[in-house]
């Protein structure tokens, strides 16, 4: 399995910036997926979720209202659309296939089993 991140870059406050997850070894549209961030010094956070079919969305407070998770089940694709980026918002974002071990909506790491390598987003104020 192999989890593909990407898009990353320079942007500036009030931004916008899409990140993608192309999957691999997996049956992609059976996955829920998420996208997780890692800011220096700091513990891994979730960011967003999406359900296997794509219908259902969950969101971090921090970035509800500007960020939006969508999928492409037919590219294996998984996307990011960050909007009015924060300086605070600078981090390694990270995607991840959930866990359907446990049921439920995650949001923590640990329910997450295939990560990608993560992507760094820097936003300058």
């Amino acid at each position: 399995v192999q989890l593909q991140a990407y898009g990353g870059g320079l942007v500036q406050t009030g931004g916008s910036l899409r990140l993608s997850c192309a999957a691999s070894g997996l049956t992609f549209s059976r996955y829920a997926m998420g996208w997780f961030r890692q800011a220096p010094g700091k513990e891994r956070e979730f960011v967003a979720r999406i359900s296997w079919s794509g219908s259902n969305t969950y969101y971090a407070d921090s970035v509800k209202g500007r960020f939006t998770i969508s999928r492409d089940n037919a590219k294996n694709t998984v996307y990011l659309q960050m909007n009015s980026v924060k300086p605070e918002d600078t981090a390694v974002y990270y995607c991840a296939s959930a866990d359907p071990a446990y049921g439920g909506i995650r949001y923590s790491a640990p329910y997450y089993k295939y990560w990608g390598q993560g992507t760094l987003v820097t936003v300058s104020s």
